[in-house]
């Protein structure tokens, strides 16, 4: 009988700024195979050293999570618990190669999950498999079904609410009279539901609705295609503003509006803060975007984990209780989002430590910079996350 490869003991990392180029194929494909080796492939089993094993299921590897997330979630476990046994794991959007992983993690007997799923509901069935098997569950960023522990993220309702005033914003006096769409996230997202949800308690009776679409996946084509079909049916005229849940959805909303030769854009929100969507706010193709601090997020997920992991309570770390469609009076952190404008990125993503003003100021910025009086960096500023 093959035995199941050990946890490995994670090097501490820092987090890298700035986009990278995507993984190659060839990568991509060799770390699906080494997911489907775990099953297959003979090593030694853990035993005996009494350490906390703590698995981290990431639902891809993007930008946020490769430079973010993964480096500082890992950095702050091995802080707290320098004794841990760590692996984190990237399904790449897959939802059969997350429920692998996840039984792997199972079988290597892990003690802990931190587990962003691809699709909550579709991590039911494990997350209860791991329950029934002594591993606890920390639901990361969106909510997963199942019997879950602990949950950390961001309040997805006052996200929304954010998004949805900067947009009433912008269109000022004239929002009455005038038409939006909404292009929502993935209805197979819970943070997806409580962004719109949010959206619409700011929304309704402000601005006419003309078109609103769940874009399945979250994929930037889908919103493309999406927002292709809102002109067709509407008029690039006739569309004042766009409701855009996060960046990615922003960019594919601006490229279809761009290819109808829309200028100047309307008003267009977006999430996440990522290094494109601030500089489109400089160019002022973007309104807004929303910055989730990375940083307290991972690190309360962390703690979360390793508080589990010694068998400790979740009762000095969590702030809140929320529900899902399973379970009721989950433990919970939900920490508060920040809106952004071209005129706030110094006090914010700069101040945060996301970005520096010389990954943000390229050349093709600098004029729109220090228009917005972004200079460079001080002792205090523009420093990246440590």
């Amino acid at each position: 009988m093959t035995r199941p490869w050990p946890f490995r003991r994670t090097p501490v990392v820092r987090p890298e700024i700035g986009p990278r180029r995507p993984r190659t194929a060839a990568a991509a494909l060799a770390g699906l195979c080494l997911v489907a080796a775990v099953a297959a492939c003979g090593g030694q089993q853990l035993g005996g050293s009494g350490s906390p094993r703590i698995g981290v299921l990431f639902p891809d590897n993007n930008w946020r999570f490769h430079h973010f997330d993964k480096p500082l979630m890992l950095r702050e476990i091995h802080r707290l618990c320098p004794e841990c046994e760590v692996e984190a794991v990237s399904a790449q959007q897959s939802i059969t190669t997350q429920q692998a992983q996840m039984d792997a993690m199972i079988t290597k007997r892990a003690d802990v999950l931190v587990l962003d799923a691809v699709d909550s509901r579709a991590m039911r069935a494990p997350v209860g498999h791991a329950r029934r098997a002594g591993v606890r569950v920390v639901s990361y960023d969106r909510l997963a079904e199942g019997p879950v522990s602990g949950y950390v993220s961001f309040d997805g309702a006052e996200v929304g609410r954010l998004q949805a005033r900067a947009l009433l914003g912008a269109l000022g006096d004239r929002a009455r009279d005038s038409q939006i769409v909404m292009m929502n996230g993935a209805d197979t997202d819970p943070n997806s539901a409580w962004f719109k949800q949010g959206a619409l308690s700011v929304l309704r009776g402000k601005v006419r609705i003309g078109k609103s679409y769940d874009t399945a996946g979250w994929r930037q084509e889908a919103a493309n295609a999406n927002m292709s079909a809102a002109i067709s049916s509407l008029g690039a005229e006739h569309i004042d503003g766009v409701y855009a849940a996060n960046d990615i959805l922003a960019t594919a909303v601006i490229a279809a509006l761009k290819a109808e030769k829309v200028s100047p854009l309307p008003p267009i929100t977006g999430q996440d803060a990522q290094l494109d969507a601030v500089q489109r706010l400089l160019s002022g193709e973007q309104t807004m975007t929303v910055l989730k601090s990375f940083r307290p997020e991972a690190e309360h997920a962390a703690a979360m984990a390793v508080a589990l992991g010694r068998g400790e309570s979740l009762d000095g770390l969590a702030t809140h209780r929320v529900n899902s469609p399973t379970t009721h009076g989950i433990p919970a952190v939900l920490l508060t989002p920040v809106p952004v404008t071209v005129h706030t990125i110094k006090n914010t993503v700069i101040k945060d430590g996301m970005y520096t003003v010389d990954q943000i100021c390229t050349p093709k910025y600098a004029s729109a910079c220090a228009k917005a009086g972004l200079t460079h960096p001080t002792h205090s500023e523009g420093r990246s996350p440590r």
